[in-house]
């Protein structure tokens, strides 16, 4: 299978796992989902491919589903737990960095057989965890605040020109901030460019084809149809109140 096919595999496989993440535990599970994607993105951010003939680095698009999780709070929830998914994000890369750099001090047994691949892989965390949650605070912040701009200046209508609109002008905040600071010496300069472009225009890619999964926790939200496993379960306060028999 080549590249492109697993690409296009790929980024629908993290399109239905949010949608179904939304249906089974509702706002939890994006946030869940916003920690995790960060984390999973700067481990696979490592690993360049070749896709359309440029040179690329995997982690475009679970990164850029961090996007579509915010669209989705902001425009079923609010601000506020739009952004609350953004500070969950923030807090499990650095939780994430600090963990594994402590990790790595240990001295390995002799029958280790990780540690050199635990090295290769989180022994550049640091700057890619510096490069990455600058990109994110800023570019996610921006993120929320021209959706809900564009909302406003709507009226509240068209859901996919403030979806589009806001999360391609914040990719490219988060495309060029992080690039200078993660790849700058790291990769020849036509190399750093070719990442650049590529991780722009494949987050540009999935900007536009996320959509319709907005519109979808949207239609599972007004059917009722989120948040499944709390479906029937008696609040555990009135449960507790409730009085013996009744």
């Amino acid at each position: 299978m080549t590249n492109i096919l697993l690409w296009f595999l790929l980024m629908a496989l993290n399109f239905l796992l949010i949608i179904l993440a939304f249906r089974l535990w509702g706002k939890t599970g994006l946030y869940v989902w916003a920690g995790f994607a960060i984390v999973i993105a700067n481990i696979q951010v490592l690993k360049t491919v070749q896709i359309f003939g440029l040179v690329a680095t995997l982690g475009n698009i679970v990164y850029g589903t961090t996007f579509l999780t915010t669209d989705i709070l902001s425009e079923l929830y609010g601000k506020h737990d739009s952004r609350k998914a953004v500070w969950i994000g923030f807090f499990t890369m650095i939780s994430m960095t600090i963990l594994m750099q402590v990790s790595l001090l240990f001295i390995p047994d002799e029958s280790d057989f990780a540690q050199q691949s635990l090295k290769t892989i989180f022994g550049v965390m640091p700057r890619i965890m510096a490069a990455s949650l600058v990109a994110y605070l800023i570019s996610q912040n921006h993120d929320i605040w021209a959706f809900h701009f564009w909302k406003r200046s709507t009226g509240g209508k068209y859901l996919w020109l403030r979806n589009n609109l806001s999360t391609m002008v914040s990719q490219l905040i988060d495309s060029a901030v992080f690039c200078t600071i993660a790849f700058t010496g790291l990769f020849s300069w036509s190399v750093f460019w070719q990442i650049l472009l590529t991780t722009y225009l494949f987050k540009l890619i999935v900007a536009a084809l996320d959509t319709p999964f907005v519109y979808w926790a949207r239609a599972l939200k007004k059917r009722g149809l989120v948040n499944l496993f709390d479906k029937g379960r008696e609040p555990e306060e009135a449960a507790v109140h409730r009085e013996p028999g009744k």
